[in-house]
């Protein structure tokens, strides 16, 4: 799948046509909110319509190590397993840890800190390779990235990389707030959100639904999605899909 891909479609195995930009940032509303499952089904849904699509991460932290001591880039495994995409594991994430805890804090345990420019460098040679891809954040909005270098947070790398944002949040009891004051804070700090996505949905459920209505009403912002437990596909159009990685004008 992955060489007739690679000749026929130049996807996420091959070098895209040269053309603009198009990248989007994952945040979620907190830590193990399903950010990587969503990033892992945006990837899927992308590539498997035959677009050159690419996963990065700035900073990941609680890996597990291979049998040689390297560190495992989970979440990074992850996504291209779900996902199918034939990007090479090591253009993925410029950072790893393995302390399940913020970067700052992992860094500060285990050497190695954060770095703007490294993150931007890999970045940026992800998207001449690829044509849309996605960056993922760790934990929630407000997470340091480091503190014992230069003082880095997740705003910052967002920032830096001029990225748009959706905001992948539990569908459940909570939500309204926790949306609420990630959306708000993410306007205030200047960063574009172009859509909410609710993960745990359950179809049907009262509280479920009307929480969708309460954090678009709250915030202004559409729910583009709605993610079940263990789906495997993302019910959204590729055109809703391709237009969350638009610049605005």
């Amino acid at each position: 799948m992955c060489e007739r891909l690679r000749n026929e479609q130049k996807d996420g195995c091959g070098k895209k046509q040269k053309e603009s930009r198009k990248s989007l940032f994952i945040t979620g509303t907190g830590t193990d909110m399903g950010k990587t499952y969503v990033a892992g089904l945006i990837l899927k849904k992308l590539h498997q319509s035959g677009l050159s699509a690419a996963y990065y991460k700035a900073a990941m932290s609680g890996n597990e190590r291979r049998a040689d001591g390297s560190l495992i880039p989970g979440d990074a495994v992850m996504v291209k397993e779900m996902s199918g995409i034939c990007q090479p594991l090591e253009e993925m994430c410029p950072y790893v840890y393995e302390n399940a805890v913020s970067p700052h804090l992992a860094s500060r345990m285990e050497g190695n800190p954060v770095v703007m420019e490294q993150v931007k460098k890999g970045f940026e040679a992800v998207c001449k390779e690829y044509s849309y891809v996605t960056m993922e954040g760790s934990g929630g909005i407000l997470c340091p990235i480091c503190r014992d270098e230069k003082e880095l947070w997740l705003e910052d790398i967002i920032k830096a990389c001029d990225l748009g944002c959706v905001v992948v949040a539990d569908a459940g009891l909570g939500t309204i707030n926790n949306v609420g004051l990630t959306v708000f804070y993410m306007k205030e700090r200047g960063i574009p959100v172009k859509g909410i996505i609710f993960n745990h949905y359950e179809p049907g459920s009262v509280l479920h639904e009307d929480n969708r209505r309460m954090c678009e009403y709250l915030t202004g912002i559409k729910v583009v999605a709605c993610v079940r437990t263990g789906e495997e596909e993302l019910n959204i159009s590729l055109e809703t899909l391709k237009s969350l990685y638009e610049e605005e004008v």
